[in-house]
């Protein structure tokens, strides 16, 4: 059995392989997606994105499928139920920060059309590809998510530093972070 070469990142597990093959870096347009990974992102700040990921079915059932429009009329009871949900990540300003993400979200599609046209007009509604040839050469952000940082809290987005902007641009497939050698480049 030949075994394929990837970012070294992602060699911990099955889970990680699994989630670099078939989702880190392929470009996603679809709005429920992008606030998907959105929510997992700022989740994610500070944190490990492997806790994330190994919770993100609970993520799921929490933030009701990722439906922003659900997730935009969550109020105060809803809010401290998720705070005592064990199944994720209990940040009382995360789990608020999810609720006005999701409102500057909807605010955002009525601007723009989209929440993708929004993203993507960044990178002219095309990936941007690195081409690293190691993991050194990754940035954990650049001039560009430092932009859409700026004009995402200008909007009303919480823990959407720069570091989670660029996490999130690379995980929808806004750049091209995959190391040369790696399958995914083929």
């Amino acid at each position: 059995m030949q075994t394929k070469n990837r970012c070294a990142w992602c060699e911990k597990d099955d889970l990680y392989r699994k989630y670099h093959d078939e989702e880190w870096g392929k470009p996603i347009y679809d709005d429920q997606q992008l606030f998907e990974f959105l929510i997992l992102e700022t989740f994610q700040a500070g944190l490990s994105w492997y806790m994330v990921l190994k919770k993100r079915d609970n993520f799921r059932k929490a933030f009701a499928d990722f439906d922003y429009r659900k997730v935009a009329q969550y109020d105060e009871e809803k809010i401290q139920e998720l705070l005592l949900d064990a199944g994720i990540i209990r940040n009382k300003l995360k789990v608020r920060a999810a609720v006005a993400n999701a409102i500057a979200f909807i605010e955002v599609q009525k601007e723009f059309g989209s929440f993708s046209n929004y993203i993507w007009k960044f990178t002219e509604g095309k990936p941007i590809d690195n081409n690293p040839k190691t993991l050194k050469e990754i940035p954990a952000s650049t001039p560009l998510s430092d932009a859409i940082s700026k004009d995402l809290k200008k909007r009303g987005f919480k823990f959407v530093g720069t570091t989670v902007v660029y996490a999130h641009m690379q995980a929808t497939g806004m750049v091209n972070d995959h190391v040369e050698g790696c399958w995914t480049r083929d």
